[in-house]
């Protein structure tokens, strides 16, 4: 039995809470993954998992000996980097997650740079609108926008979203141009709901002290990035999205801005990983080259300025959160 498999092996049944899981998040079968577990049982002489037909959840010992195989397990890959040079050439497969805007719009047409740098890493970039259980679902970092929830990650801010509100010229041909936001309250919205709680969002406006937050009307609501942009230009409401989305959309007519002078709370951007797994090399560089490709991109940056009030309710990129 390989000693360090097997306890790579228990800690990846423990995160996931199933061997099922485990085996599908390391790429083994799942007869590997039960035999590894049952060697290191027998090897310790102490039952480490409770099984059932339907759950698997860690023993009193299973849980001591789980805190000291992330001990040990970090240890040995602080050796390896330290000695092999994997700090400057980090390898291996990266699970990621993002949002579908930032996906298609930003980091997709910046990834032959990344590959340029990191020519042994293979990525695997999961692209939705949805919430995803990093541990549960194996992946190692994601980027998310909006106010965390989940306390148990690792967060570092590395950009800010601005939104714009827009209508495609059918629409507003139709149906007139507003030119206050309680006006939107007689017109039709995209809206957007979370995929976490299903809650339709509001939409916030703010001029000269003047602040709103409504609930606004619409034929159409929708969970997808992608999905909302093309209502828009589909002429079937107004939507509020980060300007540089729509650049070529608004360069070509298909859709034109409106209530330029009211501003929209900007939304956090943030790289997030478990803190409980020790944070590799391909992670690290991975969250560094994020870093400063929102750095370098004018639709992303963070303010030098302290920001705004973030946003209380997620939005159209609010994706992961």
């Amino acid at each position: 039995m390989n000693k360090l498999q097997a306890m790579e092996v228990f800690v990846e049944v423990v995160d996931t809470g199933g061997f099922t899981r485990a085996a599908e998040n390391l790429q083994l079968p799942k007869a590997t993954v039960s035999t590894l577990i049952a060697s290191l049982e027998t090897a310790l002489s102490v039952k480490l998992l409770h099984r059932t037909t339907r759950h698997v959840s860690v023993t009193a010992d299973g849980a001591a000996y789980y805190e000291r195989c992330l001990r040990i397990l970090s240890d040995v890959r602080d050796a390896e980097e330290s000695l092999s040079r994997t700090r400057l050439s980090p390898s291996g497969r990266l699970r990621v997650d993002v949002p579908t805007g930032l996906a298609h719009d930003v980091l997709i047409p910046a990834m032959p740079d990344f590959f340029t740098r990191y020519p042994d890493i293979q990525m695997e970039m999961g692209c939705s609108d949805r919430s995803v259980d990093l541990i549960e679902e194996g992946v190692d970092c994601a980027v998310r926008g909006g106010q965390l929830v989940d306390s148990s990650l690792i967060a570092r801010r590395v950009g800010m979203l601005n939104f714009i509100t827009c209508a495609a010229p059918s629409y507003l041909q139709r149906q007139g141009v507003p030119a206050h936001p309680q006006e939107l309250l007689q017109h039709e919205c995209v809206n957007y709901f979370s995929s976490r709680s299903g809650k339709i969002l509001d939409w916030d406006f703010t001029r000269d002290g003047e602040r709103l937050q409504v609930t606004l009307p619409g034929l159409i609501a929708v969970n997808d990035t992608n999905a909302y942009i093309a209502a828009g230009v589909a002429g079937l409401g107004i939507i509020q999205t980060p300007g540089f989305v729509i650049e070529a959309m608004l360069a070509d007519g298909r859709l034109t801005t409106i209530l330029d002078d009211w501003t929209i709370d900007p939304l956090p951007v943030h790289v997030v990983y478990p803190q409980n797994r020790h944070l590799s090399a391909k992670v690290r560089v991975f969250v560094e080259w994020v870093a400063e490709l929102f750095a370098n991109h004018p639709g992303m940056r963070l303010p030098k300025a302290p920001p705004p009030a973030a946003r209380t309710a997620p939005s159209p990129l609010e994706l992961a959160a």
